[in-house]
């Protein structure tokens, strides 16, 4: 049975070597928490506070991330595969590393966010809004790229050092 955590207080908790799976946190408050080696899988946070939290090598695979709070928040060398982040506040997040492949950041207010040798493919950022986003030595292939879909990016002032964007491939070619 999955394990509910509502509305409980992990301030400064300092969170090694667990695994969550299919879990639900609404409502808890993570500010200054860290996770090293920490696995989140299929878990649905909504109303929970990441601020000036650290993640290390922690994984938050396929996650669904609603109404949550990430101000100050920094993660290194985690995995983010799959998860979705709804009317979030990401400002101002800072990503080291790791890998953020297939993930939904549509809608995103994303200004200011720092993502530095982060794997990115097939990233949504359909109608994020990436202005003054720092993108460096990241690897993207989004079919969502800024600029694309009826619902464009705007990136205006991004810095986008080494930014992989997506090619079409000719007739015949693989």
């Amino acid at each position: 049975m999955a394990e509910s955590i509502v509305a409980e207080d992990w301030y400064g908790e300092e969170i090694v070597d667990r695994t969550f799976v299919d879990c639900s946190f609404h409502d808890v408050d993570l500010t200054e928490a860290t996770t090293l080696r920490t696995v989140f899988q299929e878990c649905t946070f909504g109303n929970v506070k990441f601020n000036a939290s650290r993640h290390t090598d922690s994984a938050f695979l396929r996650c669904a991330f609603a109404r949550t709070n990430f101000f100050e928040a920094a993660f290194t060398g985690c995995k983010m595969t799959g998860s979705t982040f709804t009317d979030c506040d990401l400002r101002p997040l800072a990503v080291t590393g790791g890998d953020w492949s297939f993930v939904g950041l549509a809608g995103a207010d994303l200004r200011g966010v720092t993502f530095r040798g982060v794997r990115m493919r097939e990233v949504d950022l359909t109608g994020a809004n990436c202005e003054g986003a720092t993108l460096a030595s990241s690897t993207c292939r989004a079919p969502s790229w800024p600029g694309s879909g009826s619902r464009a990016a705007t990136c205006a002032g991004a810095t986008c050092r080494r930014w992989t964007r997506p090619t079409r491939s000719s007739p015949g070619r693989s």
